[in-house]
């Protein structure tokens, strides 16, 4: 049975997490927060993790997971892995394609051990493929993907968007994967290989900017921190910093211009439908700065938010978590880490009305639960001694 319990709703699960990084670990964990009895399966070295474990990333990634090293490149260390396969639903994996192929834990391997399993994995360019050899690594996605390319301002080069959207969304989406193959299991009786990856992450982020181009052959172009298309949707100056206004349709357009007390721009004939005010959005945005630097943006949103047209500050990271709405969410929360002490990490964003997720335990230290999860295997205390003293686990 699961030793974590973080959520009851989805604790009948086991998943073997052999994933690194960033995207593999984002999918892992929103089965972790809602329950799943995760098993973090670590090198028998130290390796270099892409970041201290002790630091905020790693933390942020891993709690609600137990940790077990093994050795998977002896043939003792494969044998314990496959006895655990046995007993799992998952095994999620985001080494190099070739990499689970060359060890032996390939999806047909797998299912040979259990046919239920689903193994989920995470590449940076998919499984084939002319790139399938390449290293996927979050930026490299973003210019591949176009995201760089309608991001930033028009003339200064493409600029990357300031979080690993690309390497958070795969993950993300490998974890939509792997629920949608638990329910066609239900039906089936039989597992199935889940594959994402970072490149076609980028371009499903894209959404309406990529079907620009495959619907209509239009190639989208920076636009700063314009809209692409909808106008007055930008961030403007303030008397005392910055702020966003989205004015979309006639309807919000009148209010804003009403709410500013600008009403000759409602009346402007450049500016009477939305393509006259995405063309002369330049001219737009002049105006818009000069009504809006009469007053701060706190000013402004409650003027703003009361004539019914969206509008928000634009905060540094202190100011998000000193937010009423964002401490309403509880999109931190505390966990207990028996080193480091009190951590506040960002919390689980999907809210389950009767099975809601938790931050039930800190990130394991490395190898912690490993003589526990052999145990649970049958392995008993000189079989598990002799596999540390041959350096298995």
């Amino acid at each position: 049975m699961p030793r974590i319990t973080a959520s009851p709703a989805l604790a009948r699960l086991r998943i073997l997490d052999l994933t690194r990084v960033r995207a593999g670990p984002t999918c892992v964990r929103q089965f972790a927060d809602f329950g799943a009895d995760v098993i973090k399966i670590e090198n028998t070295e130290l390796e270099d993790m892409g970041g201290a474990r002790d630091g905020p990333d790693f933390q942020n990634l891993h709690r609600n997971k137990r940790s077990m090293t093994l050795n998977l490149k002896a043939e003792k260390g494969k044998e314990v892995f496959m006895r655990l396969v046995k007993t799992a639903d998952v095994v999620v994996e985001n080494y190099r394609p070739d990499v689970k192929f060359r060890l032996g834990i390939d999806y047909e391997s797998l299912r040979k051990v259990n046919p239920r399993v689903i193994l989920a994995s995470i590449s940076g360019f998919g499984q084939d493929g002319p790139y399938r050899e390449l290293p996927g690594f979050d930026q490299i996605a973003q210019g591949l993907s176009g995201i760089m390319s309608v991001t930033g301002v028009p003339g200064k080069g493409p600029m990357r968007v300031g979080a690993a959207v690309a390497d958070v969304s795969a993950g993300l989406l490998a974890a939509l994967g792997i629920m949608t193959a638990l329910l066609e299991r239900e039906h089936s009786g039989e597992g199935q290989w889940v594959q994402s990856n970072l490149l076609q992450a980028g371009i499903t982020l894209l959404d309406f900017q990529a079907a620009r181009y495959t619907v209509a052959g239009e190639v989208p172009e920076q636009v700063g921190n314009d809209h692409p298309t909808s106008m007055p949707t930008s961030a403007y100056t303030t008397a005392d910093g910055y702020m966003n206004v989205a004015a979309a349709g006639k309807v919000i357009w009148k209010r804003l211009c009403e709410a500013i007390e600008r009403n000759d721009l409602f009346d402007h004939p450049d500016y009477r439908d939305a393509n006259g005010r995405s063309k002369y959005r330049a001219a737009l945005n002049a105006e818009m700065n000069k009504a809006l630097a009469a007053k701060p943006t706190a000013e402004w949103v409650e003027i703003l938010n009361k004539a019914g047209v969206p509008c928000g500050a634009i905060n540094a990271m202190d100011k998000v978590f000193a937010d009423p709405q964002v401490r309403h969410l509880k999109a931190a929360a505390e966990v207990s880490h028996p080193k480091l002490g009190k951590l506040k990490l960002i919390n689980q964003p999907v809210t389950l009305s009767r099975t809601p997720a938790s931050l039930a335990a800190a990130t394991p230290e490395r190898g912690e639960h490993s003589e526990e999860v052999l145990g649970e295997l049958g392995y008993d205390s000189t079989a598990i001694e002799r596999l540390r003293s041959e350096k298995i686990i």
